[in-house]
């Protein structure tokens, strides 16, 4: 659950604008999002498979295995 606490003299848009921050960076958005309608059982572990296929796909074309995100190659002298 995310708590905010107005500070002295805090403006409400300086407050909303930090509420969505914490908001975001607890992952409410995200989770609102997943749960907005349901999903079976078997779509869930479809879409993990697909998603374990397409990161295993990434790390085989790039150099020395490294994945997406790894940051190998990026801005190397």
């Amino acid at each position: 659950m995310v708590k905010l606490r107005l500070r002295d003299n805090e403006k409400i848009q300086d407050a909303v604008k930090r509420f969505r921050k914490l908001v975001e960076h607890a992952g409410i958005k995200k989770e609102m999002r997943r749960r907005e309608y349901y999903e079976k059982p078997s779509e869930i572990s479809r879409r993990n498979r697909r998603r374990a296929e397409r990161r295993a796909r990434l790390a085989r074309l790039s150099p020395n295995g490294a994945g997406p995100t790894s940051g190998a190659g990026m801005n190397a002298p």
